[in-house]
């Protein structure tokens, strides 16, 4: 049986998000602002959920209808058999989203799909499901326009950003979704060496070495589809069972992190070592001002610090330059890609910039700076 499928991303990433969809053999594909809709039977709910680095969650619709008002929400919300996928038991969630939306509530529109869902529970179970707004064990979905609604499933529970292993965070965090993303933007591949100077918590380390070691990045965690009525437990191990025997040996790997904070390098290591590949990856306690190429070219990947603060934000613009500095001094035959939320950086950084990609870290805007450093002066030229 074929089910039609959404899978949300951070903004910028769904090129990445289709081309892993294609690996997976989705059908269907088709691009859409911040995800990717596509088909598929159940395997590729699964495999989707498991392997796909780029996504944030993977929604399985049940309906889409064309609604008037609030009570076609709740009608058609009450024609789908919600008891037949999951058991009364189970705790539920309703979220809503509108683009273009004429109605005067969407947590009003909400509360008529979750009383809908009730209802039909009533009818079929003679009981309903208790609602948990914090850690549901389902989660619905609606998705309002002017005149259609989606309701869907969430196949994944917590959003698939998190792994399953890291306990240990900095003050600004990438996302491993955003963070696997930006190494397929920059090309990066297996083998290629990458620096990370700014590692914090370690997010762009961890990525590279389970794509390295061709780790499932969903192998360590659980998903909310294994709570549906229909769960296939034996395809779910037999696939589960073939990503573990496809994963190489750890070893050391051309990866390398360091960050100006010894906290942020305990972090990072912990991190590592709750992923298992802790001697997959080299890490030092060092200023980015002060680090050298560990190879003779390769890519560099930083999440720059963010600025809230107007004195803040004049610090980071008194250290672009030097960190420009560093790049074309240590650094010929890199390419260096630095994520900011400081539109401005790179009149600062006096480099020039060949390639801007806007991305969100979570609801921060950003741009990706690519930096090719060639032999000889990089300078833009208006600093020349």
């Amino acid at each position: 049986m074929t089910f039609n499928f959404f899978a949300t991303c951070p903004r910028g990433l769904e090129v990445p998000l289709i081309n892993e969809l294609s690996e997976i053999s989705a059908a269907d594909i088709k691009k859409d602002d911040g995800g990717v809709h596509f088909s598929g039977d159940i395997s590729v709910c699964y495999k989707a959920n498991l392997f796909v680095r780029t996504a944030g969650r993977v929604y399985w619709k049940v309906s889409s209808s064309e609604y008037r008002n609030e009570q076609d929400i709740y009608d058609l919300a009450y024609l789908i058999p919600w008891h037949k996928w999951f058991d009364v038991s189970r705790t539920i969630r309703v979220s809503m989203v509108g683009i273009r939306c004429p109605l005067k509530s969407l947590n009003f529109a909400g509360l008529k799909i979750k009383d809908a869902i009730c209802d039909r529970f009533r009818k079929e179970c003679g009981s309903r499901p208790d609602v948990d707004p914090n850690n549901p064990d389902i989660r619905i979905h609606g998705f309002v326009t002017e005149k259609e609604l989606v309701i869907s499933i969430d196949t994944s529970g917590d959003t698939l950003f998190k792994r399953g292993f890291r306990e240990e965070t900095n003050a600004a965090p990438i996302r491993e979704n955003l963070a696997a993303g930006i190494l397929y933007l920059a090309g990066w591949k297996p083998g290629i060496p990458l620096l990370d100077p700014m590692c914090g918590s370690g997010t762009f380390l961890i990525e590279a070495a389970q794509m390295s070691l061709n780790i499932a990045p969903g192998i360590s965690r659980k998903f909310a589809f294994e709570k549906f009525k229909d769960f296939d437990r034996d395809l779910w191990l037999k696939i589960c069972e073939k990503a573990v025997e496809e994963e190489l040996d750890v070893t050391e790997l051309p990866i390398f992190g360091s960050d100006i904070s010894a906290d942020a390098v305990e972090m990072a290591k912990t991190n590592l070592n709750n992923a298992g590949l802790l001697e997959a990856v080299t890490l030092n306690c060092s200023d980015i001002l002060d680090i050298s190429a560990p190879a003779d070219n390769g890519l560099i990947v930083a999440n720059l610090p963010y600025g809230e603060r107007m004195g803040e934000i004049n610090e980071l613009r008194d250290l672009y330059p030097k960190i420009g500095d560093t790049l074309k001094k240590n650094f010929s035959g890199w390419n260096a890609y630095l994520l900011s939320s400081d539109l401005q950086m790179p009149k600062f950084i006096r480099l020039s910039v060949s390639k801007r990609t806007p991305l969100f870290n979570g609801q921060l805007e950003c741009r990706l700076f690519e930096y090719k450093m060639v032999s000889g002066s990089n300078r833009s030229k208006k600093d020349q």
